[in-house]
């Protein structure tokens, strides 16, 4: 397998994304694990759609997932999915640019004033790159669906990323965060299912996290799914708070804004039907 390594200058408007990103401290960073479970749901979603058509894609492994993997002694972060993968163009268009998930509308919607307030970041979260909120350095390791090789997207955030071969079993996508010293709480079991519960509970696939069980000295690793992957709508509105109405809407219709109102509805006769409608800004 060739090792060449392939050096790429990150597009303008992604640098200065980076640049406030990465100075940034304050409270709302836990927003990096909602981003990028979102994308890892997304590129399950576009595999899913794709099989309607072309089967073969799923081959043997037909349990769509995302999985988390937090690893203490290595001070590393795993956030798996078996979703479409990416290829190497993929990589260098989807990671290398904004041309997609709204942060360029966001850069170009916020005036000088607004790009120093860090909070501001925080809350529109800025997709793939907040990322970098809690990381120093991020590998991604993809392998599209179909395809025979996997690429491996790297970067520091210090104006470049590199590009080369790697190798994975399956399709999807791995991202890894080698974690900030002063982030290490991320690396804890009870951090990351806090937050997943907070920000991603509605998700559609089953979001598992690699735990540690048992007593004394004898404990065993083994899966744990952490989000109830039940679609809003058909719980009961007294099972669902205003922050999960909010962060539902906000990734069902990549409005950055929160929703102007909403209303959760049953309707019951010959036939069922529940259902969610909000009014945005």
């Amino acid at each position: 397998m060739s090792t060449t390594v392939e050096k790429h200058v990150f597009q303008a408007e992604v640098n200065e994304v980076l640049s406030i990103v990465v100075n940034s401290l304050y409270s709302h960073r836990e927003v990096f694990l909602r981003e990028l479970i979102s994308n890892a749901s997304d590129a399950i979603d576009h595999l899913n759609l794709q099989a309607l058509s072309n089967p073969a894609l799923l081959g043997s492994d037909t349990e769509l997932r995302i999985e988390l993997i937090a690893d203490k002694e290595k001070g590393t972060l795993t956030i798996r999915d078996n979703g479409v993968g990416m290829s190497k163009d993929d990589l260098i268009s989807h990671l290398g640019t904004i041309a997609r998930s709204g942060t360029k509308k966001l850069m170009q919607s916020l005036s000088a004033e607004q790009k120093k307030d860090v909070a501001m970041i925080g809350q529109f979260g800025v997709g793939f790159y907040s990322a970098f909120l809690v990381a120093d350095s991020v590998t991604v390791c993809s392998k599209r669906a179909g395809s025979n090789e996997a690429w491996i997207w790297q970067s520091q955030a210090k104006g470049d990323y590199e590009v080369r071969l790697g190798e994975r079993e399956g399709r999807g996508t791995d991202i890894t965060l080698h974690i900030k010293e002063d982030a290490k709480e991320y690396l804890e079991e009870w951090s990351v299912q806090s937050v997943v519960r907070k920000y991603s509970d509605y998700v559609r696939w089953p979001i598992r996290m690699q735990v540690e069980r048992g007593e004394d000295k004898e404990t065993r690793t083994e899966w744990q799914t952490i989000n109830q992957a039940r679609a809003l709508w058909t719980r009961s509105k007294s099972e669902v708070t205003k922050d999960q109405y909010v962060e539902f809407y906000k990734h069902t219709s990549h409005d950055w804004n929160d929703p102007l109102a909403w209303t959760h509805f049953k309707v019951e006769g010959t036939h069922e039907l529940t259902g969610l409608l909000f009014v945005p800004v």
